[in-house]
């Protein structure tokens, strides 16, 4: 895991383990919150014109930002579970998108 994403697993695991909440992180069960996470992020866009949702108030935009830190810790927090390392999954799936998605067939 790269060294950003090694401190926020660290600091998670340290916070999760203060509040005894270790026993509730399951794969399973953080996939789940992982998702709640990603619906209160789409919430956030419900109803806006595709012209509103990019131009966000500061109000909008801080509701945005913390969904998607919720979204990014959930994820940080399941792949240390797994023993994913994220950088690494990361570059090898665009890697097989680019042979999947060729530039010059776009």
């Amino acid at each position: 895991m790269s060294d950003p994403f090694k401190q926020l697993h660290d600091a998670m695991d340290q916070f999760a383990t203060e509040r005894d909440w270790d026993q509730f992180h399951s794969p399973k069960n953080l996939a789940m919150a992982l998702t709640v996470e990603a619906a209160e992020l789409q919430e956030c866009f419900q109803w806006l014109t595709e012209a509103q949702s990019k131009e966000l108030d500061e109000q909008q935009l801080a509701a945005v930002r913390d969904e998607i830190a919720d979204v990014q810790l959930y994820l940080i927090r399941l792949a240390g579970k797994l023993d994913v390392d994220i950088e690494a999954a990361c570059r090898t799936k665009m890697e097989k998108n680019a042979e999947k998605y060729p530039a010059e067939r776009a």
